[in-house]
């Protein structure tokens, strides 16, 4: 018997030779692979972890998960692809990288876009090389030959392309908006980066005219286009229509009432102002009534300060809030309204919802701007009839819920962004004229007014769009063999509060640019939180490094914790000593397998030998169970039912084979005790049979151990665990 078994496992004495043995082996690679041509493919592309830092515990979930699936459809003899990736991420790159700056005292506003461009970029490269062995520790089997990063040149121009296309069908355009404007990030964002708390704040009666209505931004005042009731308010029907002069604390002005569906008769009096530049209820309100009021006038600034003179220019009260931010303007109108007695109460108790920068909690402050928009109606219906025909399955199920509801209420999706990193969109303007021309190379001239002064549009896209066509440019779309062979791929493995951010962006558009569903399951994981339930985070300092784990108790280890209790979908709870109980399972499955294959140095083992040994009634009903066994996980492996099966193998192992099995064969393998050599050889099969069966059937949960044990087995077939059959 090898030495190696000589007292307890040792993680690290295996784990990268192992990993080393297997990259060397080329067996990641499909093309590479024992399987029959006909082999049907199996595909899962590594949702890419942001290239702006280390891998976290959130990240072992995942990649265990994916693992846990490729190497059970490589062991079914399927032809498998785990392609993985790195995500440039932007915003939530600069974000991080702007905290780096500040700690340092620069400013990304100080440093020249192509200098700030190129920081970013090496700082990226040097997280992903970081993250990359990090991915290789948890034991992940993917190509690495077939690695993508989100910044390659072929998945910017492809992701140009699209958005070339777009244009030209009409779902893309450049529209004049309200935007979701973070005032610390200086950027827009799309519906699906802002949060919502809800808040106390003072809400304020204030008088307009012959009105009382109620506000929490009475410093927005100086944007008011109209007055709203709701068109059925018996109480002000007869003031719809109507202008009336009003008293402000920067001079009169005229106001018209307005009649809307949309205003609650039940908020506060039932009359409020129409602020069009700077609510997005308002704004649309302002769409529906164009012909009768003024459209919008922004008086607050991309650096959420007062802008009011080029408004005012006359009013000298005007100059008294200029350049003041937000609270500290709010704070000295109401003051000053109060004097002139403009406002009737102030309600402290009020609680609302409040929007918020979803990075760092700024309160988003709508701003108009022209943008880049895609028309998600039309998008959205097929990608609502797909899931509904269940030609994507949900996993849970009851995912299907909240992507409906996120299609269903669905607006255009702004998908510019004042940011430096990311891809350029393929956009340039005349200088003379305002004309866009959608182009990736610069126009030598305008095809309009014939002129050369053209620049680029200076933003770049949204992240989730390059991301949301992952699967598809990945593989080489349109005209690349990867793409043929392994698209629709057939599993997509993520969190599940990114279902609205990517899975509905990656199946809208995958539809739209292939006419193919993008995947056929999707497979949701919960978050990982501490064992208190909190989410963790550095604030808390509840951040666990998967590392430090791995060098106390191993890989395996650690991949058993997170799969054994966790349920598709929902939360889990991190326990270290978890980890340390399936350490010591591994150390069992060790020790076990040290005594097999101690026992078996005589045995000499042929794949004929099963029809010459003499089995008791007891060696066939154990066999009979192993058989039970391997159907049950198998049918739980292939439902998805992950937790199960892994939950069932460690039952199986420790409590039935080693703590029965093994003592009740002990025994009939000592010379002393045995009833006959014959005896004996049918439990050294027995064990052996056991072992083997179970050492494949654990492999995807623990692919370290089971693979160092199986390279001692004497019923070792193929050269590696990884690719022998399950």
């Amino acid at each position: 018997m090898n030495d190696i078994f000589n007292g307890p496992y040792d993680p690290k004495s295996v784990e990268e030779k192992i990993y080393k043995q297997w990259e060397e082996s080329g067996y990641f690679n499909p093309d590479n692979l024992p399987t029959k041509k006909s082999a049907k493919p199996f595909t899962i592309i590594m949702p890419p972890p942001n290239a702006n830092g280390s891998l976290h515990l959130g990240h072992v979930i995942p990649i265990t998960l994916e693992d846990i699936m490729i190497r059970y459809k490589r062991m079914k003899g399927f032809k498998t692809l785990w392609l993985p990736g790195a995500d440039h991420a932007g915003f939530e790159t600069q974000v991080v990288y702007e905290k780096k700056l500040e700690k340092e005292g620069r400013s990304r506003f100080k440093i020249h876009p192509e200098q700030l461009w190129q920081e970013i970029w090496d700082f990226t490269q040097h997280n992903k090389k970081t993250m990359e062995n990090q991915v290789r520790r948890l034991g992940a089997s993917c190509d690495w030959s077939r690695e993508k990063f989100t910044l390659d040149p072929d998945i910017i121009s492809k992701t140009q392309d699209t958005f070339i296309q777009m244009h030209k069908d009409g779902l893309i355009y450049r529209g004049e908006r309200l935007v979701n404007w973070c005032t610390k990030h200086q950027t827009g964002l799309s519906d699906l980066e802002v949060n919502y708390e809800t808040r106390k704040d003072p809400l304020y009666y204030i008088k307009y005219g012959p009105f009382t209505l109620a506000t929490v931004r009475p410093e927005t005042k100086f944007g008011d286009t109209a007055l709203a009731v709701n068109s059925k308010d018996k109480r002000y029907k007869k003031y719809i229509g109507k202008e009336f002069e009003v008293e402000s604390i920067i001079g009169k002005t005229k106001i018209k009432v307005i009649g809307d569906d949309a205003i609650d008769p039940k908020f506060g009096t039932g009359v409020v102002k129409v602020t069009p530049a700077h609510d997005q209820t308002d704004f649309e309100i302002w769409q529906r009534h164009k012909d009768e009021i003024p459209g919008p006038r922004e008086i607050i600034n991309k650096f959420g300060k007062m802008d009011l003179i080029r408004h005012f220019p006359d009013s000298d009260e005007a100059k008294k809030y200029e350049g003041l931010k937000i609270n500290e303007a709010r704070k000295l109108i109401v003051e000053d309204m109060q004097k002139r007695g403009l406002i009737e109460k102030i309600d402290n108790t009020y609680e609302h919802e409040v929007g918020v920068c979803y990075k760092c909690g700024t309160i988003i402050e709508p701003r108009l701007m022209a943008q880049w928009f895609v028309k998600m109606k039309p998008l959205a219906r097929p990608a609502i009839d797909i899931v509904k025909k269940n030609k994507i399955k949900f996993i849970p199920v009851r995912l299907k819920k909240i992507y409906f509801h996120w299609l269903k209420n669905i607006r255009d999706w702004n998908i510019s962004r004042q940011i430096v990193w990311g891809i350029q969109i393929p956009a340039w303007q005349c200088q003379e004229c305002g004309e866009w021309i959608i182009l990736k190379e610069k126009p030598l001239k305008c095809s309009k007014c014939k002129t050369s002064k053209i620049e680029r549009d200076p933003e770049v896209f949204d992240t989730w769009f390059s991301s949301g066509q992952w699967p598809f440019l990945t593989l080489g779309y349109p005209n690349e063999k990867d793409y043929k062979n392994f698209y629709p791929t057939s599993v997509m493995e993520t969190a599940a509060d990114i279902l609205p951010f990517w899975v509905m962006r990656m199946i809208v558009i995958g539809l739209y640019r292939t006419k193919k569903i993008p995947f056929r399951h999707v497979y949701f994981n919960g978050l990982i939180r501490d064992k208190k339930g909190q989410k963790m985070s550095k604030s808390k300092g509840n951040v666990v490094n998967p590392l430090d784990i791995i060098e106390l108790y191993g890989t395996d280890a650690l991949r058993m914790s997170v799969i054994i209790g966790n349920t598709p979908g929902n939360d889990l709870n991190f326990f270290e000593d978890k980890v340390r109980g399936y350490r010591n399972f591994a150390n069992k499955i060790w020790q076990a397998s040290r005594f097999v294959l101690m026992n078996a140095e005589t045995f000499k083992y042929s794949t004929s030998l099963s029809k010459k040994i003499k089995m008791t009634a007891s060696d066939r009903k154990r066999l009979k169970e192993l058989e039970s066994l391997k159907k049950k996980v198998t049918k739980q492996m292939d439902t998805f039912k992950f937790h199960l099966a892994a939950e069932e193998l460690y039952h199986y192992f420790w409590h039935t084979f080693a703590d029965k099995i093994i003592e009740e064969n002990k025994n009939r393998l000592k010379e002393e005790t045995m009833k006959s050599a014959e005896d004996r050889t049918a439990a050294q099969y027995l064990l052996l049979q056991i072992l083997t069966e179970s050492i494949k059937l654990l492999h995807p949960f623990m692919p370290f151990i089971t693979e160092e044990i199986y390279q001692n087995l004497p019923t070792k077939g193929m050269e590696f665990l990884m690719v022998n059959k399950w």
